[in-house]
């Protein structure tokens, strides 16, 4: 009788995503990240998500520049085994500078979905929660809606909201400033 078992994988850490990128293994524009200890390579980019990602920086720096950092697809350190690259965040003002960003220091953190919706929806949202991202917004541009998800715990958030045409939400940290669906979709 034979068994059949899943062929190991390797976990990489942090570090040694660093290192391979020193050797020259990826290079600057190359689409990859690091979550969970896995090299994730990402699809490349689409005009609708290009669009929608300056829309987000454009808008989200207007509306809020002047009370926080507004930082697009730059790495967040979750912890000592994922390293993403989100779309969006909207960053403590005060921000460790000598440092990346760390999940204690997101006011809000946006994810723009296409062909990445079912990975930001299931791996990056099980990460974000884990390490306490306080709200992840996944911006959905198959469906054109915006999914809001609030109150993190280690096994994904305990709350959820879907944002669809017309209407608006105010982010924690600026509950005075709501942010219309409208004004973030791209055409």
């Amino acid at each position: 009788m034979s068994s059949v078992t899943a062929a190991p994988t390797y976990q990489f850490s942090v570090e040694e995503y660093y290192k391979l990128g020193e050797a020259g293994i990826f290079h600057e524009d190359d689409r990859v990240e690091l979550l969970n200890g896995d090299i994730v390579i990402m699809s490349p980019i689409g005009i609708r998500h290009m669009n929608a990602v300056r829309r987000l920086n454009n808008h989200l720096g207007r509306k809020f520049g002047q009370r926080c950092l507004v930082d697009a697809q730059n790495p967040l350190m979750l912890d000592g085994r994922s390293m993403p690259q989100p779309d969006l965040l909207l960053l403590r003002s005060d921000l460790d500078e000598s440092r990346a960003p760390l999940p204690s220091d997101v006011l809000l953190l946006i994810e723009v979905a296409e062909t990445s919706l079912l990975y930001d929806l299931r791996d990056k949202l099980a990460a974000y929660a884990r390490t306490g991202v306080a709200e992840y917004w996944i911006l959905d541009l198959t469906r054109n809606e915006l999914h809001v998800f609030r109150e993190p715990e280690a096994l994904g958030y305990r709350s959820e909201q879907v944002v669809r045409t017309g209407g608006s939400i105010a982010p924690l940290a600026f509950p005075d400033e709501p942010v219309a669906l409208g004004e973030i979709l791209p055409a």
